[in-house]
């Protein structure tokens, strides 16, 4: 919770333009236009440098009692609370009083996020019916020199389909062309995935996980019959895992990690050894030959660059 050195003898002016400041703090300033409204609801803002429109900010803020409130960005998966005083500086009542506030607007963001989930959901089964399947030709398969597998299309765009572990559709990605990637706007990915290969009847044996769709498209063209998900990123691996293991628990779980060698860290590594640990899954990291540049980071890397060594 950010506790701001302040006394509370200061107007509703006073407070709404610290609160303001803690969002810039906080990585989420307010655009400019945003008009704070202290009635200790659930709001919408747009957080400046987003797309004209959009409002992936929320906040609560009240200035009853002792002005609190709560903020954070659906798109970026922060929440915090805010309060004027230090903890130390409010009585047992207002303790009381603050922890069913952020209760209130804790139940309410869960409850506004699970609406804005469904909403995305519906579209993102729209828009998967009306898709074509990929093009074998499309620009970004033949720069990562993989098939289209289950992947779509609409216009430019390639379309995957994001789904949970019973199936369901959730969510989108679209890659361009030229490689850029963006999820559809409100999808839930928390335990989603993109499933590279389905499962053709059955339980399946061998399920490998990954982190980005091309690497999987790698991965299953290695490996005819396996199961492959793509986590999509490093930070959604360990929740995959687990959530395949649940589901399928006696399958030969695989955790294909992205090697990120010139990453303070290697998060690529580090995610992927904690989902196996998690999962009770094996690993599998890329080996790289002697004399392989070190930009080179995942199993697609490292297939395209054998074919372009090979003589």
């Amino acid at each position: 919770m950010r506790l701001p050195p302040m006394n509370s003898n200061h107007s509703a002016g006073d407070i709404i333009d610290r609160f303001r400041q803690v969002l810039a703090e906080a990585g989420l300033p307010a655009a400019p236009e945003t008009n704070f409204i202290c009635d200790g609801l659930l709001h919408r803002f747009r957080v400046e440098g987003d797309k004209k429109g959009s409002r992936n900010g929320w906040y609560v803020l009240h200035l009853d009692g002792v002005p609190a409130g709560a903020f954070g960005s659906w798109r970026a998966g922060i929440a915090e609370n805010w309060c004027i005083k230090g903890q130390e500086q409010l009585t047992e009542d207002e303790r009381r009083q603050l922890r069913e506030r952020m209760e209130r607007a804790k139940a309410a963001r869960q409850s506004q996020l699970k609406q804005r989930h469904a909403t995305a959901a519906q579209r993102a089964r729209n828009m998967w019916q009306k898709a074509k399947p990929a093009a074998p030709d499309h620009p970004y398969l033949v720069k990562k020199q993989v098939s289209p597998h289950r992947a779509r299309q609409i216009g430019p765009a390639l379309v995957l389909d994001i789904r949970d572990i019973q199936g369901q559709i959730s969510s989108l990605q679209f890659i361009q062309p030229d490689g850029a990637k963006k999820l559809l706007s409100g999808g839930a990915k928390q335990e989603r995935f993109i499933p590279v290969t389905g499962v053709d009847g059955g339980d399946p044996e061998t399920v490998l996980i990954c982190e980005g769709w091309a690497t999987g498209a790698t991965l299953a063209a290695s490996m005819p019959g396996a199961l492959v998900l793509a986590a999509i990123d490093a930070g959604n691996l360990p929740a995959v895992a687990v959530a395949t293991r649940q589901r399928w628990p006696g399958c030969d779980l695989i955790i294909c990690g992205d090697d990120d060698r010139k990453t303070e860290g290697n998060p690529g590594a580090t995610a992927a050894k904690r989902a196996a640990e998690l999962s009770a899954a094996r690993l599998a990291l890329p080996e790289w030959p002697e004399g392989s540049p070190e930009s080179l980071s995942d199993f697609n890397d490292l297939a395209n660059w054998l074919n372009e060594v090979k003589p």
